[in-house]
This record gives structure tokens, C-alpha cells and sequence, in this order.
């Protein structure tokens, strides 16, 4: 669910099915994207079955400061998290007290900050270690498609 104002768009299904049958470009556009979908989704079920609560989220925020750092939305080595640390909380099932221990884990591993509703990265290839980080997953590499 969206925590924040968000815009939402909606196709048609025969509109879906016009353009997969129409426009090949397109096509190849909209399975790359079900296949990053999918990596994600396999890093996600990855970071909550083996990784420790540490690795999980330094995992998280890599992959946001990476996401957001794509579409121009970081600042240097911060960006806005706008999460309360009960709805971080949610994001790997784990309680408030164990997440707060986390948060201080990394805090104190001089990886990163969270604080007023910004993350700062002090130390990326540390959290990049700590999370045992591989963005290849992201797709973010330019070619042709």
C-alpha cells in the first residue's frame, strides 16, 4: 500500500493485449520490467529467509539510495525516508525494540543515519558489505532494448 501520495494509472486489459500483439517494443519494455519485478521480488525472499535483520535492511537501503539515486531523487549520499520507524518495522516483520537495535547496529558500524526523515550514507562500500549487495539484480546497466 502506498504510505504517501502516489499517481496511479490503469490500463485495460484488451489495451494491454493490443500492445503485446501491435507493438514488440513495447512488449520487450513491459517483460524486462516483469523480470526486474521478479529479481526483486527473489532478492526480497533471499534477505528474509538468510540474511540476518542487519543485512536486511542495510540490503533495504541500498537498494533505495540506488533506486532514488536513478531518477535524480538523492541528494549526494542522502535521501528522504519519510517511513516512521513502525512502518520500517513492517517491512521485514521484525518489532519496533528489534529494529531499533538494527538501526544502531549500522549507526554504529559508521554505515548510515536516519534521522528527521533522511538517510544519510556515511560509508557505502561498508553498507555495501554489510548487505552483501549485488545490484546487478536492478537491471540499472544502459543497452539497447
Amino acid at each position: 500500500m502506498a504510505l504517501s501520495a502516489c499517481h496511479v494509472g490503469f490500463a485495460d486489459h484488451g489495451d494491454l493485449k493490443r500492445v503485446t500483439e501491435t507493438e514488440p517494443h513495447l512488449t520487450r519494455l513491459l517483460w524486462l520490467l516483469t523480470v526486474i519485478d521478479g529479481a526483486i521480488h527473489r532478492e526480497w525472499i533471499v534477505a528474509m529467509g538468510r540474511r540476518s535483520k542487519k543485512s536486511h535492511m542495510a540490503h533495504l537501503f541500498c537498494e533505495i539510495f540506488m533506486r532514488l539515486q536513478v531518477v535524480g531523487k538523492t541528494n549526494d549520499n542522502s535521501f528522504s525516508f519519510p517511513l516512521t520507524q513502525a512502518e520500517l518495522a513492517d517491512v521485514p516483520g521484525i518489532s519496533l525494540v528489534h529494529l531499533s537495535k538494527t538501526l544502531r547496529l549500522l549507526r554504529d558500524e559508521k554505515a548510515l543515519d536516519w534521522v528527521s526523515r533522511t538517510v544519510t550514507i556515511h560509508d557505502w562500500r561498508e553498507l555495501v558489505r554489510l548487505a552483501e549487495f549485488e545490484p546487478t539484480y536492478l537491471n540499472f546497466h544502459a543497452e539497447p532494448r
